[in-house]
């Protein structure tokens, strides 16, 4: 189990993060839905539907321990989050469709980590545990980990935008300094297994992490869906909110085991996704004017404000 200083700061961090990602976002975010119907639909079907199937398949292959394999199902299950908008943006993807995807995913993870994380428990079955699956109070939990800061993030950019926008950078900073002083704090806390997990999950979370990168962009350009919008596509399903996978884990499913996964995926997809972003933003536009046609109902003025760090 983990010691306290994890279980009490993760939450405090992942809160940190979403409410960061709260004052990017507005309610027009999730209405341009309506703008990328066939991108967002496609999207969300990778994200929801094959990454979970393709995660089970790869902990079924390699036989994983049931801990550690309940912790690939919870990253699979987890949305994408601001690094995905970041990573995005840096490779000319369509940032108003991750903006989209990002609102849209959070939400419905609500409904959608919950009822993943307990198929995983009930196939998997691990030991110790003297009960299967997330029960409604836990369910409550992650609906208030994961939309409760979000919501007051929204709410402080509605009221005062100004203090939005000075507020996005220190939170930034801060919520990446925490997470790293909780990590560490995590890891140490498994200090006499570490390797041996490292071990087990460490090809599966590798496999992921590309298959993840490669289904997102591959999937909506057979679609027809246009380059700089599969890139978006490919970061929202390919780089996962890990922090949130720790903090179900340990702080809700009280299991610092299952947070192993998440952990050494924080550690490992952000090369794999520099690498993969380099090599899909070959062939979009650099310009200037072509980069606004993609970011369809986001101002020139709004993506410099969210963005400019």
């Amino acid at each position: 189990m983990a010691g306290w200083q994890v279980t009490v700061a993760l939450p405090i961090v992942l809160a940190l993060i979403m409410f960061g990602l709260g004052l990017a976002l507005t309610v027009d975010d999730f209405a341009r839905v309506a703008r990328f119907p066939k991108a967002v639909l496609i999207a969300l079907g990778c994200q929801v539907l094959v990454l979970p199937a393709i995660a089970f398949g790869l902990v079924v292959l390699v036989d994983l321990q049931p801990q550690l394999a309940v912790g690939v199902m919870l990253l699979a299950a987890s949305p994408g989050g601001v690094t995905a908008n970041l990573l995005s943006h840096l490779f000319r993807g369509d940032v108003a469709l991750n903006v989209t995807l990002t609102a849209v995913n959070s939400v419905l993870s609500v409904v959608t980590l919950p009822v993943l994380t307990n198929i995983a428990l009930a196939y998997f079955a691990p030991a110790g545990r003297d009960e299967l699956g997330l029960q409604l109070t836990k369910v409550l939990q992650v609906f208030a980990i994961v939309l409760v800061p979000v919501a007051v993030g929204m709410l402080t950019r509605r009221a005062a935008p100004d203090f939005a926008r000075g507020m996005d950078r220190p939170v930034r900073i801060v919520s990446i300094g925490f997470l790293a002083i909780v990590t560490v704090a995590a890891v140490f806390a498994e200090r006499a297994n570490i390797l041996d997990y490292l071990f087990d999950v460490g090809v599966v979370v590798l496999a992921f992490a590309v298959t993840s990168l490669a289904l997102g962009f591959w999937v909506p350009a057979a679609a027809g869906v246009a380059r700089a919008q599969a890139v978006a596509c490919s970061m929202e399903i390919g780089i996962h909110n890990s922090t949130l996978a720790m903090t179900i884990a340990i702080s809700v499913l009280d299991d610092i085991r299952m947070a192993v996964p998440a952990g050494v995926y924080g550690i490992a997809m952000l090369p794999i996704a520099l690498v993969a972003g380099a090599l899909m933003s070959r062939g979009i536009s650099p310009d200037p004017a072509a980069a606004r046609a993609t970011a369809v109902g986001v101002t020139t003025r709004g993506v410099r404000r969210v963005w400019k760090k």
